[in-house]
């Protein structure tokens, strides 16, 4: 890396005004360098306004720049049995492919999510988790660490406050409280777009396999972040290679995709369209159509285009027409059967901060109440 010329020229000319100037060169070009490397490890900036939004006081941005390299934590089973109170039900806050997961409190007065699950300690675990803790976005559960001890293998995640975003949108148990508006399930799409999108960017891409509604975690400003990515390579071996033993037929799972040998970006886009789907409908895609059935979701659609039973009758009075036709015609492009036809998340998420800010722009000059409609039959009758 070479020096300024302007730099190099007050050194060599020497004196002590000529050697002060010369530092003073210095210490710019050195904050410069630091700020164009910032920029390159960020995130780039985007009209989502749930990105603009600081954590709780005391805490940092969610534009605060990652460093740029990250070394996993291992924890010892010591460790991780105070953090949570010697893995008590009280901590358990859900389970997964992985086993159960527990809320934990560490040392350093970090909350953190572990999960757990049965297994000998091995090499290849190490190595994957490693790798994978280096992945750091905005919209991505950060994997801070692992312990392999006692028979026990162990994920440490960090943990988000508010959960699933099942919880909030089609938990009834909770009350209207927890309503997402359109503007809020338009901001949760673009922060889970982009989290997929910068997986897929990566050299080589990382597919999810296993991207669903519950892997969507939002945290105390409900900022969206996707959740277990590379969790299947975890428990299938990093190659994925063999036999398709335990492979879910899953309502989210691409139809082209028989074998996981199959996956790829474009079938984690066919389950972002299933995603996009419960966020419009408010329900779970299961319920939408018999689990015997081979009706594909993107038929369902639209047989279903002009009757209520499309969108969530919780959104009636939020939304302009204009935003959730557009809404419903991504969803649609995604979960075509073909994978050749859907989009890529790249352009997923450039045109969901596309409706969002023209639903915003709308919603401003208007006013909330405008241009909006109740019945999905008003929708797609013009």
């Amino acid at each position: 890396m070479s020096l300024p010329i302007a730099l190099v020229v007050g050194i060599a000319a020497g004196g002590a005004t000529l050697l002060a100037a010369a530092a003073v060169l210095l210490a710019l070009w050195c904050a410069a360098r630091r700020r164009a490397r910032r920029n390159r490890n960020s995130d780039t900036g985007s009209s989502d306004p749930s990105t603009l939004v600081e954590w709780g006081k005391g805490g940092r941005s969610s534009l605060a720049p990652e460093p740029e390299h990250q070394v996993a934590r291992q924890f010892s089973l010591e460790d991780l049995v105070q953090a949570t109170k010697n893995f008590s039900d009280a901590n358990i806050v859900g389970a997964g492919s992985f086993g159960l997961v527990y809320m934990g409190l560490l040392l350093d007065g970090t909350v953190v999510a572990i999960k757990r699950r049965v297994g000998a300690a091995t090499q290849v675990f190490a190595d994957e988790v490693r790798w994978l803790s280096e992945i750091r976005h905005r919209n991505i559960v950060t994997l801070i660490g692992y312990c392999q001890e006692g028979g026990l293998q162990m994920l440490v995640y960090e943990y988000l406050p508010n959960g699933s975003v099942c919880g909030h949108l089609y938990d009834t148990r909770k009350g209207s409280a927890t309503r997402l508006e359109f503007k809020q399930r338009l901001s949760i799409a673009i922060g889970a777009a982009k989290g997929l999108n910068h997986l897929h960017s990566l050299d080589p891409p990382l597919i999810h396999k296993d991207f669903k509604t519950n892997n969507v975690l939002v945290d105390e400003n409900f900022i969206a972040k996707v959740a277990d990515a590379g969790l299947v390579r975890l428990i299938r071996g990093s190659d994925d290679a063999g036999p398709s033993h335990g492979f879910s037929n899953s309502v989210y799972q691409d139809p082209e995709v028989q074998s996981m040998t199959q996956f790829s970006e474009s079938s984690d886009v066919y389950s972002f369209g299933v995603f996009l789907l419960e966020l419009i409908t408010g329900r779970e895609a299961a319920s939408l159509i018999p689990t015997d059935s081979r009706e594909y979701l993107a038929h369902w659609m639209e047989a279903h285009f002009s009757s209520n039973e499309l969108i969530d009758p919780r959104l009636a009075g939020n939304f302009t027409a204009e935003g959730m036709k557009e809404l419903v015609g991504l969803a649609f492009q995604c979960l075509n059967p073909s994978s050749r036809r859907r989009p890529r998340m790249r352009l997923v998420a450039t045109e969901l901060d596309r409706i969002l800010e023209t639903e915003m722009s709308m919603t401003t000059f208007m006013g909330d109440g405008t241009a909006i409609v109740t019945l999905g039959s008003q929708l797609f009758t013009s």
